[in-house]
């Protein structure tokens, strides 16, 4: 029982702050400001990344600082014994009134050095302030305060993110909402410098399946990898179908395969970049378009442009992709004169093949062959591709039922 006793009282005495005479408190209580100021420069030699932080944000360093020494020097005003938990929060509190801002500045690896110059800078001055028989207790004490406040430092950046990442999930739902429905630019804007996004050109967005197992695990590795890829990144789940939005991807088909896995099973389809979050909802459409058209396309790759499905879309009765069917495929053949239209036109007709063309025609079947290497440059579609013939195909129908309607412009 006795033994109980003995490890109780150690257990106390071990959470007690060291005793300082009363000269030596005062004397530490005046050294607060003058304290403060050789932090401050210390850290303004030390730090290079400190130099670099906008003078608000090293004010609130600065009273972060101030408030931890003063945290320190109450520590020694009491003989209390503080139990583990109550130390905690004591030291907790020093980072109380931090902004959530200055947390993403200063992470928690930067954080740790700014800890530990403040540290050597109160382990250097604040001995000499005192009397000799005072100063292996302050030394002891900035030791003991260090370890405790790292703890304390490591679990306030832990609840912060956790703050933060709940924050940003929502926020990045506002943006998403609010891009996809092409909202006030100023609104998406204000919103999407709240969540730190700074792409300004190359933004596509990717649709697809929602992962069918183990979603709560997809999305965190998804934004992993845009984190690691150096991408900004929003993503959005509606249903069965996931939206992703990626800056910076212009030209980069290797990124959307990277990608690709964290879709379920089925088509995977990216649209066209754009250069601002406020056109995304153009490109938006674009990638959902190809989407609900790619069940017409079943041979299609995993992933695939949007704008390669454009045949699809227009069965599916998407009319920006009848206009761009026609732009793209149509309109050159028509302006390339009326040979172009009619070879390609009895080529589709007669099976594909070059010398029932040649004798419908009344020409030579290397006339034939010509004309249709002369298609292909023309639209980037070779008619002797059995998949560039059917888009071609496609072209040639609706182009003719747009001219036929006069009432419409393409």
């Amino acid at each position: 029982m006795r033994e109980n006793t003995n490890e109780t009282d150690h257990q106390s005495s071990a959470r007690r702050p060291p005793t300082l005479s009363e000269e030596a408190l005062k004397e530490l209580s005046s050294q607060v400001g003058v304290l403060k100021t050789s932090i401050l420069r210390q850290l303004e030699t030390d730090l290079s990344w400190y130099r670099e932080l906008e003078a608000e944000q090293r004010a609130s360093l600065g009273a972060i600082a101030q408030q931890g020494l003063q945290a320190f020097i109450d520590w020694f005003a009491t003989d209390q014994p503080r139990p583990a938990n109550q130390m905690n929060r004591v030291l907790a509190s020093v980072f109380a009134n931090a902004p959530v801002e200055l947390s993403r500045t200063v992470n928690l690896r930067r954080a740790s050095q700014l800890l530990r110059s403040i540290l050597d800078t109160v382990e250097t001055h604040l001995p000499t302030a005192v009397a000799e028989s005072d100063r292996s207790t302050i030394r002891e004490a900035v030791l003991r305060y260090s370890r405790e406040i790292a703890f304390a430092l490591a679990d306030v950046y832990a609840r912060a993110a956790e703050k933060r990442g709940a924050w940003d999930t929502r926020l990045e739902a506002l943006l998403l909402d609010s891009v996809l429905r092409g909202e006030n630019p100023e609104e998406i804007q204000s919103r999407a410098a709240a969540l730190g996004w700074r792409a300004t050109s190359g933004i596509l967005v990717i649709a697809g399946n929602t992962p069918s197992e183990n979603q709560p695990a997809v999305l965190p590795q998804l934004r992993q990898t845009a984190t690691r890829a150096r991408v900004e990144a929003l993503v959005g789940v509606f249903s069965e179908q996931m939206l992703l939005v990626l800056g910076s991807a212009e030209g980069r088909h290797d990124l959307i395969e990277r990608f690709t896995p964290f879709f379920g099973d089925g088509p995977v389809i990216y649209s066209s970049p754009v250069d601002s979050l406020r056109e995304v909802h153009h490109a938006a459409h674009e990638a959902i378009a190809g989407f609900h058209a790619a069940p017409a396309y079943p041979g299609a790759q995993r992933p695939i442009a949007a704008s390669e499905l454009l045949a699809e879309r227009v069965l599916n009765r998407d009319a920006r992709a009848q206009r761009l069917l026609v732009r793209f495929y149509y309109q050159p053949l028509k302006t390339a004169g009326a040979a172009m239209i009619s070879t390609l036109d009895s080529y589709l007709r007669l099976g594909h093949s070059l010398e029932a063309t040649a004798r419908d025609m009344f020409i030579h079947v290397n006339t034939v062959r010509y004309r249709l290497r002369r298609i292909a440059k023309l639209t980037g579609k070779d008619p002797l591709n059995p998949r560039d013939a059917y888009v071609l195909q496609i072209a040639l129908a609706t182009g003719r039922l747009m001219e036929a309607n006069t009432s419409r412009e393409y």
